[in-house]
């Protein structure tokens, strides 16, 4: 007698997996825009497909103040004026997407904030995509701006852009992306020509492993909680893997010597109540002592994800001002 099949793994209700594989996502509408903020009439967006096997999407956002930027006498020295921050959201590698009111409001901050063109992709979500698809196609949007960058691109896109001037900024699991795409990358990016990407910013990385840290044991967050952490990596990590796999933990067994590997500048900023602060500190220590070009800051008495869930806090006002100085040292 077969029986039906039963729930496996439950996220918030939000996200349910069987015993047949079969994934269950809530109806619940995240597309709706967020309300309006200061700096809403300042920026403008566009949606774009960078991926058509996965029918991936990405929003670009550009200041409307840099609408005319490139004058006649501009035009004439090729000036660009615009770097380029490309934002990797979070969600556990489960959960997220460029239209969900605080990753839009997030970006509208930074594209305003930080003066730049902001590209924030979606990737395919696990459990029906499981690592590395979500950092195969954080490289698919690179790819797409460099196709940008070259002749022919989209006029609107490339319109004031520096494609030498680029930036990768992830929260959370977008945090764990970004050092993945540092990693795979190198100094320089030099396969991705002519977008040059001069650093990395990692926003409470989402990193992991068998051996538990003193942070993750403490007391919980009002969010996130250890055991919705351990699910997340149970739905993402390949089946039959633990949390110390290569793109759980930076420093598991069978992960890459980042003793031999070269890697552009990386920020590292986290709450000082993140569950995951303990991972970061490890992580940022060990690269400076291997001898890489690694800050780390810490904001006290937050919590994982404060800049993306109030982007118009006094912490967030803070931190694109870190972010912002961040790239100014690394520009030239």
């Amino acid at each position: 007698m077969a029986f039906p099949p039963h729930v496996v793994e439950d996220c918030m209700g939000l996200l349910t997996l069987l015993s047949d594989g079969t994934v269950l996502r809530s109806n619940i509408n995240f597309q709706e825009q967020p309300q309006p903020t200061q700096h809403d009439n300042l920026v403008q967006f566009k949606d774009f497909l960078f991926h058509k096997k996965f029918n991936l999407h990405l929003r670009l956002y550009k200041p409307k103040f840099d609408d005319n930027i490139n004058n006649d006498d501009d035009k004439n020295n090729n000036n660009k004026s615009l770097p380029v921050v490309m934002f990797l959201h979070g969600g556990g590698f489960c959960f997220g997407s460029r239209v969900w009111p605080h990753i839009h409001s997030c970006c509208v901050r930074l594209a305003t904030s930080l003066h730049a063109a902001v590209v924030t992709p979606d990737y395919r979500l696990a459990p029906e995509h499981r690592l590395p698809a979500a950092v195969d196609d954080g490289v698919e949007a690179l790819r797409w701006l460099q196709r940008q960058g070259h002749h022919g691109g989209d006029e609107w896109v490339t319109r004031g852009v520096d494609f030498d001037r680029a930036f990768i900024l992830g929260d959370s699991s977008g945090g764990n992306i970004a050092h993945h795409l540092a990693v795979q990358l190198g100094p320089g990016s030099r396969e991705m020509d002519p977008v040059r990407v001069r650093g990395y910013v990692l926003l409470g990385p989402f990193f992991s492993g068998v051996v538990r840290t003193r942070s993750e044991v403490g007391p919980p967050e009002q969010m996130l909680t250890l055991e919705l952490l351990d699910r997340f990596w149970r739905l993402s990590i390949p089946i039959g893997e633990t949390r110390d796999h290569p793109l759980a933990n930076p420093f598991g067994a069978n992960s890459p010597n980042l003793g031999h590997v070269k890697l552009d500048p990386i920020l590292v900023i986290v709450g000082g109540n993140e569950l995951l602060k303990d991972r970061a500190v490890d992580y940022a220590t060990r690269l400076k002592e291997l001898g890489k070009n690694i800050e780390y800051i810490e904001f006290k008495g937050k919590e994982h994800g404060f800049l993306t869930h109030d982007s118009h806090s006094e912490a967030a006002e803070e931190v694109v001002q870190i972010i912002k100085r961040f790239m100014l040292e690394n520009s030239h």
